[in-house]
């Protein structure tokens, strides 16, 4: 009989290999899943420093997500990189994840943690992998490879990561930078580095294979529209959402709609989202699952 694992951890990001690493660490078996080559979630594609997590300073991004696969290595955690889940379903054992790596698998476990994080925000009616020349899509090291000198940068979105790329593009040399906003949601740090000038608020039409926004040409555009959880292979689950179509959960256990389904980070939405209370909520999620595997929770 194939193992039966306590749980398998759907994503490798800073939720996913905390949960991992703290399963482990509390004696209980766990897989991890990713569907990346590598683990560290969206860190992985973030070049520049991060100066929010009070325990590393000056790291960036990058090494942030090394030093997160080296924590999931010296646990000892059995991983699987490149491997995409397709199902999740209920098994007279628990539960049966099907993925794809090189393959199909099934693995059996008695519970899943849903840590598949989230995606930039298309453009409205862009569809799942399509790409527009020149039209970048969330921040990342695709924006930071760029070449902005000279160019014409049109900039949609009204959050911190519009304003704050304003600022990063501006400063390496682009010509002319515009923001297109339907409203304000930024940083009042990031507002004070604007210029007015450069701030078009209300509706906009966006044209991405001619790169044109209300009519006037861009080189570049940049698209800011926020983040949205990936997790379509839990939609046969029919777990409770929010409207924005976050997992919601319960706050002392990280307990899904679905007993024995536990959603954290930024898949659940349940507090602000950064590295460290993403960390934070795989902790809440593995002590819960402890309880439960061992009999001193509910189940």
């Amino acid at each position: 009989m194939a193992q039966l694992y306590d749980a398998v951890v759907v994503g490798g990001g800073p939720a996913g290999a905390s949960c991992a690493v703290w399963l482990a660490r509390l004696g209980l078996s766990a897989l991890l899943l990713e569907s990346a080559d590598g683990l560290g979630g969206l860190a992985r594609s973030n070049p520049f420093q991060d100066n929010w997590i009070a325990a590393l300073p000056g790291l960036t991004g990058r090494e942030v997500a090394a030093n997160i696969a080296r924590s999931v290595e010296l646990a000892k955690i059995p991983v699987l990189t490149s491997a995409r889940v397709r199902r999740v379903q209920r098994s007279d054992r628990g539960f049966l994840t099907t993925y794809s790596n090189e393959g199909t698998g099934e693995v059996a476990s008695r519970t899943v943690v849903i840590a598949s994080g989230t995606c930039a925000r298309p453009l409205p009616g862009q569809a799942p992998g399509e790409h527009f020349p020149g039209v970048l899509v969330g921040p990342g090291v695709h924006v930071a490879e760029q070449d902005f000198r000279g160019k014409s940068i049109a900039i949609l979105g009204g959050g911190d990561n519009a304003f704050e790329n304003y600022s990063y593009v501006r400063d390496r040399g682009a010509a002319q930078v515009h923001i297109y906003a339907r409203s304000i949601r930024a940083q009042a740090q990031w507002l004070e580095r604007a210029s007015t000038v450069d701030v078009h608020l209300g509706p906009h039409a966006v044209e991405p294979a001619s790169r044109r926004v209300n009519g006037r040409q861009y080189d570049l555009i940049l698209v800011f529209y926020g983040w949205e959880p990936r997790a379509p292979f839990a939609d046969d689950l029919m777990l409770a959402r929010d409207a924005s179509g976050y997992f919601k959960t319960d706050v002392a256990t990280a307990e899904t709609s679905e007993s024995g389904i536990y959603a954290i980070g930024e898949v659940a939405h349940r507090m602000h989202p950064c590295v460290v209370t993403a960390m934070a909520d795989g902790v809440v999620a593995a002590k819960a699952i402890q309880a439960r595997v061992e009999g001193t929770g509910s189940r």
